[in-house]
């Protein structure tokens, strides 16, 4: 049958959302179509039937692409097609991808690819939504090993009420974007903003989407039900329990000694140096660990010490509460700060926790620094953003930096979301962009660049709200007990269950990021985590404070003037003059920059705010004319007969007739001045059509330019 269409539709927070399968994209393991309120999203899943040779990792690639003809649009620019994804759709194929890896089977490592593709777009439906629905219906009813469905959600509040995926423009009411996925019973994964929200008031933006999900995911099993396949046959490798027992017996000693040392370089070689130890030993004896001959030793060996420290670790927090070093389960490591570090930068600090140290620095200046985003949404223009780097010697990793992958821009993502809160939008007039350089990473980068940004902001003089400080917290769990870590270490995160970072002021909530590598966690969990990460937030931003903990009052050297005037809408045409004559020659004999905007707003951007000022009063001079009764320096432009012709400002002139060049009766003008000569000069009146009538005199008298006395004045003789 060509075509075997089903529809399946649900009631998701008021709005209809429609699953389509059997009509499109039937070649895929799974396909569905998903369609809210106009917004269409194609989602599809595949699989590989064979492993590729030595595969030791689950290769998912998951891909968010939107379609400019979804929306009716031409893509801006030169490119008309179609390329490498953009920030947000790199972003949310990141959204997408999290909650689905802890969902498929143990040790299955077939390539597999989740690509969703938006294919109509209207405001009311949220494509991004849409997706993260879709990957888990296309995966659900397909035959691939999957422990769904899981669902996706956002939550917002508008008005002091939580509200389930609202529609593009009412984000801009909302205090709070909590997207959340979940299985029936778990939360999966949260990410998030607030403005500066209490955490109380985000646990329940989370549990509420939680709670919308669950009907979700039950209408999902009905769909699989009616239309899902049996799942392929996956038959996990037999894990070689011999040669785990093998290792333990025979090098839990050593693997101790490797996790009591603090520093994380030495920890790292100790590690090396075991797992060499440990693929000699299988070498001599590869029988004691159900080896054969001729094996790839190194290989086992490393997968053995990981294993083994992975259940050391996980054993001595359960049953001791024994971390890494020693270090107590809600203890922060030390803490150092330093601002102003760099000469020329707007802004700079340094910030180091334990092993992880971030530089942020900052620049100020005007809306051409503004971060431009091309999406179907519609074109925006961010005044404040954030870039993170991850160069590789931050880890002591011998190769060259290949651009920005998707893991950096998620990193930076979190922090520009967790500083934009407290960023002042409305009454700052400079754009700013923030950069943190991750110097050394053990444990939380994202969050360290938090805190170095916030410093460096306020090193910058740049007034916002609040001080922002960020934090990682980490979990280990055996499905009965479990114990919550504070401010992780790459090793606790590599070796737990979860990687769930909080950022926020003393106050609340700015920014939220959860990731797990279980099937999800109970409600007391998240809620114990945020309570943990609350004290050591509060902990950190009070050795922030020892260094800076308010604005710089004062911008520093190179930070460039702006100063803003109000222009009438209807003079707008006349500053920038025809093909944009008039204020390419303004901004090129001061040396500034102008900027207006549709209201009218003009900013002025220069170097010295002395020409900013003349810069200014130009502009008011040509757009309202000169005052009567003020007095002005002129430049002689023409010199006639009966007076001098002078340029108050540039387009502005007047006539200085010759009887109001000096006290005395000047017959010729050129005996008083030349032309480019500067005078000084009072506006006498302005008459109905527009002609300034100017006097010399009223101000400074002028004297002869060749020192001769002046001509008499005729004298009245009698008949």
């Amino acid at each position: 049958m060509l075509n075997s269409k089903k529809q399946f539709t649900y009631n998701y927070g008021g709005k209809e959302v429609t699953i389509e399968t059997g009509r499109l994209a039937k070649q895929a393991d799974g396909s569905v179509l998903v369609s809210c309120e106009g917004t269409q999203v194609l989602v599809t899943v595949c699989s590989a039937t064979e492993l590729k040779d030595g595969q030791d990792f689950f290769p998912l690639l998951v891909e968010y692409t939107e379609k400019f003809y979804s929306a009716g649009k031409f893509l801006g620019g030169f490119m008309k097609r179609e390329g490498r994804p953009t920030v947000g759709e790199t972003l949310n194929a990141r959204l997408i991808d999290r909650p689905l890896r802890p969902m498929f089977p143990e040790g299955y490592m077939f390539d597999t690819v989740v690509s969703c593709t938006v294919i109509s777009y209207s405001e009311n439906g949220d494509p991004e939504v849409l997706a993260g629905i879709g990957a888990s219906a296309a995966l659900t009813i397909s035959d691939i090993p999957f422990y769904g469905p899981i669902a996706s959600c956002k939550v917002g509040r508008i008005g002091g009420k939580l509200v389930l995926n609202p529609s593009h423009s009412q984000w801009a009411e909302s205090d709070l974007e909590i997207a959340v996925s979940a299985s029936e019973d778990a939360i999966l994964m949260v990410e998030g903003e607030a403005k500066i929200v209490p955490e109380s008031e985000v646990l329940e933006a989370i549990f509420f989407g939680h709670d919308e999900i669950k009907g979700f995911v039950k209408f999902l099993k009905e769909v699989q039900a009616e239309v899902g396949v049996a799942k392929r046959e996956y038959i996990p490798a037999t894990p070689n329990k011999k040669l785990m027992e093998t290792i333990t017996e025979r090098f839990s000693s050593k693997a101790r000694v490797c996790l009591a040392i603090d520093d994380k370089m030495k920890r790292q070689k100790a590690v090396k140096l075991l797992e060499k130890d440990v693929a000699a030993d299988m070498s001599a004896s590869f029988a004691d660990y159900q080896l054969e001959e001729g094996s790839s030793f190194s290989k086992y060996a490393n997968k053995g010490v990981d294993e083994l420290l992975y259940n050391l670790l996980r054993s001595d927090l359960l049953d001791h509460e024994k971390r890494i070093a020693g270090r107590k389960l809600n203890e922060v490591r030390e803490i150092e700060t330093e601002v102003d570090i760099l000469a020329t930068p707007h802004g700079s600090s340094l910030f180091t926790r334990g092993e992880t140290q971030v530089m942020a620095t900052v620049t100020l200046g005007g809306s051409s620094g503004e971060q431009m985003a091309d999406r179907i949404l519609g074109t925006s223009y961010d005044k404040f953003y954030l870039h993170y780097n991850f160069p590789p010697y931050s880890v002591g990793e011998a190769r060259g930096v290949r651009g920005v992958g998707r893991r950096e821009m998620g990193h930076g993502n979190l922090a520009e979301r967790a500083l934009k809160a407290v960023f002042p939008h409305g009454e700052f007039p400079y754009t700013a962009r923030v950069v943190c350089e991750v110097l050394e990473s053990n444990g939380s980068s994202s969050m360290g660049s938090v805190c170095s940004g916030s410093m460096a902001l306020m090193d910058a003089g740049v007034p916002i709200t609040a001080p922002v400080a960020g934090i990682a917290m980490g979990l280990v769990s055996d499905g009965d007990r479990y114990k919550i870590l504070t401010d992780i270490l790459g090793d606790e995160d590599h070796l737990g269950d979860m990687d769930f970072k909080v950022a926020g002021t003393s106050e609340g909530i700015t920014a939220i990021q959860m990731d797990i590598k279980i099937t999800g966690l109970t409600r007391e969990i998240i809620e114990n985590a945020i309570k943990q990460a609350q004290e050591g937030r509060l902990h950190i931003l009070e050795q922030m404070a020892k260094t800076i903990s308010t604005r710089r009052m004062n911008y520093k050297k190179g930070v460039p003037i702006m100063k803003s005037m109000m222009i009438a809408q209807d003079k707008i045409g006349a500053l920038i003059g025809p093909g944009g004559k008039n204020i390419k020659k303004i901004q090129e004999l001061f040396a500034i920059t102008i900027e207006i905007d549709d209201t009218g707003l003009t900013k002025f951007v220069g170097a010295d705010s002395e020409i900013v000022d003349s810069a200014m009063e130009l502009v008011k001079l040509q757009l309202t004319g000169p005052e009567v009764g003020a007095t002005y320096t002129a430049t002689v432009a023409s010199i006639k007969d009966y007076g001098a012709f002078v340029d108050i400002a540039e387009g502005v002139s007047g006539l200085v007739h010759v009887s109001e060049l000096a006290d005395e009766r000047v017959k010729d003008a050129n005996d008083y001045v030349n032309v480019d000569d500067k005078i000084k000069v009072k506006v006498l009146e302005i008459d109905r059509m527009g002609r300034v009538k100017l006097s010399a005199k009223a101000v400074e008298p002028l004297k002869r330019k060749d020192g001769q006395a002046p001509a008499p004045k005729a004298e009245k003789t009698e008949e």
